[in-house]
């Protein structure tokens, strides 16, 4: 049977931000998410408030918070309940994605999760995949595109916000495509990601051709310990090493 979750319905059990509760530590707030998400209707505005009610603390995801000197890292702090889950990013100086969307999934994936997804604007097959942002340290920028009408045309920017700690966001497919970036060149950030639902692959974008990449999303650690080689899309072919593309996405 298919499993529909709704958007931005009212006749979600949870709607009314004046009810959420307290929330002090990570712990409480992914334990309202998973309350949040038994449901089938989803209400984004206090998805969003569930995240703004928590007040960062170093303390909670010190843990998670996994850096690489090259480029932003993946780190998998909750695997949810199959509607969702919750990934830190943490982004050196100056580190950034490229543009992507967060939609593609393997037929796999797209049949074991069979989640129908309705707004009060838009329809699953427009916005088939969510994203929350909660900056839990420094700050992120975010740059929108529309999607690209054909290959060979520069990518169109639409706007650019720039969040600080304890900041929220949201996006899904049908606002357009988006690039997140550290704008810090002497300060990291640590991000907060909910995905819905969660997913292996995606697609990138050239800023000036508008072509299309598919990756391989990976992750740098899970639940606070450094992942295997082979779990981050890397085979080995005999003397030579064959790396998927971790994917840009958040």
């Amino acid at each position: 049977m298919e499993n529909v979750l709704t958007f931005n319905n009212y006749d979600s059990k949870y709607w009314d931000e004046k009810e959420i509760g307290e929330i002090t530590t990570l712990d409480d707030m992914i334990r309202k998410l998973y309350d949040v998400f038994a449901e089938d209707t989803v209400n984004v505005e206090y998805v969003k408030a569930v995240l703004a009610s928590y007040k960062s603390n170093p303390k909670d995801w010190k843990k998670y918070a996994k850096f690489d000197q090259h480029r932003y890292t993946r780190n998998l702090i909750d695997g949810g309940n199959g509607k969702f889950n919750l990934i830190a990013l943490c982004w050196g100086e100056g580190h950034g994605s490229s543009i992507h969307d967060h939609r593609l999934m393997s037929i796999h994936e797209q049949q074991r999760n069979s989640i129908t997804i309705m707004t009060c604007e838009y329809y699953a097959h427009e916005s088939d995949a969510h994203c929350f942002v909660k900056i839990l340290d420094g700050c992120l920028k975010e740059t929108m595109y529309n999607w690209p009408e054909k290959e060979g045309e520069p990518m169109v920017e639409r706007s650019s916000v720039t969040y600080e700690k304890d900041g929220v966001t949201y996006i899904n497919d049908s606002m357009g495509l988006h690039r997140m970036e550290n704008p810090s060149h002497s300060d990291t950030c640590v991000s907060l990601h909910l995905y819905i639902p969660a997913f292996e692959m995606c697609k990138t974008f050239d800023q000036r051709s508008g072509r299309q990449n598919k990756v391989k999303v990976t992750f740098w650690s899970k639940y606070g310990q450094r992942t295997k080689f082979s779990e981050q899309g890397c085979e080995s072919n005999g003397s030579q090493l064959a790396c998927y593309h971790q994917a840009e996405n958040n």
